[in-house]
């Protein structure tokens, strides 16, 4: 992977190198975490579902009524620019991040300081996909761990709207990873519910069947829609449920998704083995192997060739 210094950004308008892009401590999405952020990845350095994180990004921005400054067009255009200007320096059988980040910016009293600077925050950036520190996941499973930290309700502060002010889920994974570093924390909903991690849908099998939490109470991340399609065209029944504790302590599978893992299988859940121990167990692995068919790039196999590093 190329050194930092390589990398650019666009910010308010411009292509600067990563460095050079510098945010005022007043921006409100520093001070308050009032901003909103969304994430996709390349698959053999194409950029993935482009315009659905795009429009993911515009429900969060008209849930937070922020105005971009920008059209969708003219973010997946930026997107795409920025991601082939990074690329560049990135080896072909390596993959990339890319976010597209906007704050509210500056309250208007304290913009004395700074005249010149744009109405909002705008951020488009990217960054290496952590193969390396992961891959041992994808040989050995995920150990998945309950925090007690649960996600708010939909009627306080909506789960749906993937907002810069991540403290929620920050310290769920904190006091997880407290007891085990390389657990991923699984939050409840206040209902006593499934709900999800940081960054990640949770999937369960039972009997056949894919479960997951309901999209109410949890973000519906763009690879949890693909997951569900290609279980679908597979003729996989698909549920979407309150799922409790019971759930998953009696599941023959679980794994999770998301833009960065796509698919991991889970080999325990709450320190007791998910199933019979097979990772990947049969129904992760039908929809692992329809992912890679579905993007044209062995993913698994990118995360694979670290684990015995």
């Amino acid at each position: 992977m190329s050194d930092a210094e390589d990398w650019v950004v666009w910010f308010n308008g411009e292509i600067v190198p990563e460095r050079e892009a510098r945010v005022p401590f007043r921006d409100r999405g520093f001070k308050y975490g009032d901003a909103v952020f969304d994430t996709t990845r390349t698959f053999g350095h194409t950029i993935f579902r482009t315009e659905d994180h795009i429009d993911r990004l515009f429900k969060s921005l008209a849930y937070l009524d922020i105005d971009p400054g920008l059209t969708p067009a003219q973010f997946c255009s930026i997107t795409e620019e920025v991601a082939a200007l990074n690329l560049r320096h990135t080896p072909s059988e390596d993959d990339i991040w890319v976010t597209q980040r906007v704050s509210r910016g500056m309250e208007p009293s304290e913009r004395d300081a700074w005249p010149d600077y744009p109405e909002r925050t705008v951020i488009v950036e990217c960054r290496p996909l952590p193969f390396q520190s992961r891959a041992r996941f994808f040989r050995n499973g995920l150990d998945l761990v309950m925090a007690s930290v649960r996600r708010p309700p939909p009627d306080t502060l909506s789960p749906r709207a993937k907002m810069q002010n991540y403290i929620n889920l920050v310290l769920a994974d904190l006091e997880v990873k407290a007891a085990n570093p390389d657990a991923q924390a699984i939050m409840l909903d206040t209902n006593g519910n499934l709900a999800e991690g940081r960054g990640s849908n949770l999937f369960l099998v039972q009997d056949g069947v894919l479960l997951t939490p309901r999209e109410q109470f949890v973000l519906p991340g763009v690879s949890r829609q693909t997951t569900i399609e290609l279980a679908q065209k597979a003729g996989i029944p698909v549920e979407e449920k309150d799922l409790d504790l019971y759930d998953a302590l009696t599941a023959d599978e679980a794994f999770i998704t998301s833009s960065s893992w796509c698919i991991c299988p889970a080999s325990t859940f709450n320190r007791r083995q998910v199933g019979d121990g097979q990772i990947p167990g049969p129904v992760t692995d039908r929809l692992m192997k329809a992912y890679v068919d579905l993007v044209g790039c062995d993913w698994v196999g990118q995360y694979l060739r670290y684990a015995n590093d």
